[in-house]
């Protein structure tokens, strides 16, 4: 079986200068979670998300999402044979192992929505009848920020199903430079081979499952998200869904740093991307310029911080 750190190291072939954003698209896939990648256009997050999906030999599909398309275009939908005169569920795009949503934000809260439920439950209804997904399943939709013209704003309820929310930014001088002499040699999406099959995607996931988590740990993990639901610029704080988030994407993080059991570091560096995208400020936060990460920020540092390193290197 190749080891996670194989997967890491051939997306930042193509993705260059994103080291955390690469093991933070890793760390959601050994999750089992779904990712949030949100940025002003031409930062790489087509190309992020489409790297690692060449990097899994599985079937995945992208989906460009539009203001006219429809949720069927997703899911699919229920079509009369006429041979056999029955009707026919006709699979969409979205039964598929890796599913790349680009410029999700850019369709309509209808057709968001549709997504809700298969990210959720892995299922998909239509007219009465439920489908399952494959597994593994995961969805990697890219956004563009909200204040750009011709979005709309996801809802808390669809960004409480992404486990992480991560941000490229632009590239350095030498990382572009990189770029550009990459794509001219070759270094690109298109060229990538895959380096694990579905089988190893799914033991590797087992195998995070398996990572020990010290009770202290987890007293660490709901203090952090009941810090955010008593923060005085929060009007809704992060869920025990996001506890439960924060937790599993911290046994994935220490499977790809080889350890068997998840640190207080875990915790702390996954906290940004998990709860960030899940707080919604109270009116007067968002007036006075503070940011849902600034929130996570204070919380982590008022919050005391166990010594699970100690307690995991004794197991």
């Amino acid at each position: 079986m190749a080891y996670p750190s194989t997967l890491t190291d051939v997306i930042s072939a193509v993705v260059i200068g994103k080291p955390e954003a690469v093991e933070l698209t890793v760390t959601c896939l050994l999750a089992e979670g779904h990712l949030l990648i949100e940025d002003v256009p031409g930062t790489g997050k087509t190309t992020l998300a489409r790297a690692l999906a060449a990097s899994v030999n599985a079937r995945w599909k992208r989906i460009q999402f539009t203001p006219d398309l429809l949720p069927a275009d997703i899911t699919g939908t229920t079509v009369l044979n006429q041979r056999t005169n029955n009707f026919e569920f006709r699979h969409g795009p979205v039964f598929a192992n890796v599913v790349v949503a680009d410029e999700i934000n850019r369709a309509s809260p209808k057709t968001q929505s549709a997504l809700l439920e298969v990210m959720g439950e892995r299922t998909v209804t239509v007219d009465g009848s439920t489908h399952p997904v494959s597994q593994p399943f995961m969805v990697i939709a890219t956004q563009n920020p909200v204040d750009m013209e011709g979005t709309y704003a996801l809802p808390e309820a669809q960004l409480d199903r992404f486990l992480m929310r991560v941000s490229l930014g632009h590239l350095d001088a030498q990382s572009e430079l990189l770029v550009i002499q990459g794509h001219s040699s070759g270094r690109t999406v298109e060229h990538l081979r895959p380096v694990m099959d579905i089988a190893e995607v799914q033991q590797m996931i087992s195998l995070a499952s398996q990572v020990r988590v010290a009770d202290m740990l987890a007293r660490y993990a709901v203090a952090l998200a009941g810090a955010t639901r008593q923060h005085r610029s929060v009007r809704h704080g992060a869920s025990t869904r996001a506890t439960l988030a924060l937790v599993r994407a911290a046994r994935a993080r220490a499977l790809l740093r080889g350890r068997n059991y998840a640190s207080s570091d875990d915790i702390q560096s996954l906290a940004l991307p998990v709860l960030a995208h899940r707080l919604v400020l109270a009116p007067q936060a968002e007036l006075d310029g503070v940011t849902q990460a600034d929130v996570v920020r204070e919380v982590l540092n008022h919050t005391p911080t166990p010594d699970t390193d100690a307690v995991g290197s004794r197991r």
